[in-house]
């Protein structure tokens, strides 16, 4: 979605619909949300949050998630201060660079372990 001021792309927020077997249902993954640095302190990027949690609830999602790095504290307080929950004893993982390679390099030798 993309956010407008006076004609001009202010800034965007992407999120996907994902699914938690822990919920037995699907919730909202928040990508990313970027405002234009000359749109800043307009309550933009709060306007686009507040779009994206209006979808999550209008359609029953169970969540809005999204994640944010350790060390942007503005951002974390912000987020705590519009009551959001950090999942603390989650860790976020990923396969990226060579342990992906690696990781698909199996799947290719051992198809029939992939299925």
């Amino acid at each position: 979605m993309l956010a407008e001021w006076d004609g001009e792309v202010a800034g965007y927020v992407l999120f996907f619909e994902f699914y938690s077997t822990f919920q037995g249902r699907a919730g909202l993954f928040l990508d990313d949300i970027f405002v234009r640095p000359a749109f800043r302190h307009r309550g933009i990027g709060s306007a686009l949050l507040d779009h994206v949690a209006g979808l999550a609830w209008n359609e029953k999602y169970f969540c809005l998630r999204w994640e944010v790095l350790d060390w942007n504290k503005p951002a974390i307080e912000f987020y705590r201060s519009i009551g959001a929950v950090f999942l603390d004893e989650w860790k976020s993982a990923c396969l990226i660079g060579d342990a992906l390679e690696t990781a698909a390099g199996k799947a290719v030798r051992n198809p029939s372990k992939s299925k």
